[in-house]
């Protein structure tokens, strides 16, 4: 069985991926990945993604330069969904955090709990 074959992609094509920061194990992003997406990542070691707004396969910072090695991959008990734990280059959010789960719910609101970088 070829690792692609674990993987049980939904009806789009697509398998959820988690990105974990592999010293701290924060965890950085959730972004969707299909097929071609899982085998550019393990062919190139940094990660790729599928944005399904733009319809189309991406390397994570290929535009900005705030890429993410990828030191391993794990599959879920369920074959359902992605953990990559990476080595983040500047910030892993488009709006400039660490990460993306920078909202907290508190006193039943969502608060800020993390600045853009500078």
């Amino acid at each position: 069985m070829s690792l692609i074959d674990g993987i049980k992609f939904n009806e789009a094509g697509l398998v959820p991926a988690i990105a974990q920061d592999a010293t701290s194990g924060r965890v950085l992003m959730m972004a969707w990945m299909n097929e071609e997406a899982v085998q550019q990542t393990i062919a190139t070691g940094f990660a790729h993604y599928f944005s399904r707004s733009r319809n189309k396969q991406w390397q994570k910072g290929e535009s900005s330069g705030h890429v993410q090695k990828v030191l391993e991959m794990y599959l879920d008990c369920d074959g359902d969904t992605l953990l990559l734990k990476i080595e983040q280059t500047g910030p892993a959010c488009h709006t400039n955090r660490e990460s993306c789960f920078f909202k907290q719910q508190k006193n039943g609101e969502w608060v800020s709990i993390e600045e853009p970088l500078k």
